[in-house]
């Protein structure tokens, strides 16, 4: 079985496979401070709750966006559950070329969702990701990702918002009924919530006009993907499972 991982820079996200199949997945905080010991006993614990063994586990594979943390975080892994993990980054099989001016910039994250989207929907394709930072990438039919674009996600903006004013309260985020809002919670809702709303519907707008490529498809994928793609026309699917899908597939990529 295979233990796909994506670091990311607010939570661990884990998806256990059998073969292709996703059987089970969960997540944690992301903490700069756990040791390995803390870092591998965690995921071995949750494993059981989850009706599996550590023994279980024969492969790893990594995406991390977190360097701090992949010492410990890969030291835990080999120490507990006897694998040394496979990190995606330069020189591992994806299938997709890089086509931006400095290849070695663009997150493994960034290039996970794109193998996925490409390989399970085809291209050309925009994959929107709603996690801590929010993006927008653009991949062709042939397999090149041509670049994209990197927003603060709506946790950070919400973040902002209540810790840098000083009477604005930490909020729900949610869409709001309407626009204009009679009360500050409301207010602040309608901003961070309908502003992405906004924001998602022009940038993908004007990825396809700059792009000329027709008939491109849109997948949207992370924390708040599911909401924003409910409030948003130009979206076409939600997969809250992109990233570890993408995970797997490159995975298999590395033994042909």
């Amino acid at each position: 079985m295979l233990l796909a991982v994506d670091v990311g820079n607010t939570n661990v996200t884990i998806g256990v496979f059998d073969g292709a199949e996703m059987v089970t997945r969960f997540h944690f905080t992301v903490r700069i401070s756990r040791t390995s010991d803390e870092y591998g006993s965690t995921i071995c614990e949750i494993l059981e709750r989850k009706g599996f063994s550590a023994d279980s586990i024969d492969q790893v594979i990594i995406s991390s966006v977190v360097p701090k943390i992949m010492y410990s975080f890969s030291s835990g892994i080999i120490k507990y559950l006897g694998c040394q993990p496979i990190i995606v980054g330069a020189g591992i099989k994806t299938g997709i070329r890089i086509e931006t001016a400095n290849p070695r910039e663009v997150g493994p994250d960034r290039i996970v969702d794109a193998v996925a989207a490409h390989t399970l929907y085809g291209g050309p394709i925009i994959v929107a990701d709603y996690g801590t930072a929010t993006t927008y990438d653009l991949i062709t039919a042939e397999g090149a990702f041509l670049g994209g674009v990197i927003s603060p996600g709506v946790k950070i903006s919400a973040n902002a918002l209540w810790n840098d004013t000083a009477n604005l309260p930490e909020i729900e985020i949610k869409c709001p009924e309407h626009v204009v809002a009679k009360d500050t919670i409301t207010a602040m809702q309608a901003g961070l919530f309908l502003g992405t709303v906004g924001q998602s519907r022009y940038i993908i707008n004007k990825i396809k006009e700059e792009s000329g490529l027709k008939d491109i498809k849109v997948v949207a994928t992370g924390g708040l993907g599911k909401m924003i793609s409910d409030y948003t026309d130009e979206i076409d699917i939600y997969d809250r499972n992109l990233t570890l899908k993408g995970l797997q597939i490159i995975f298999d990529k590395q033994k042909k």
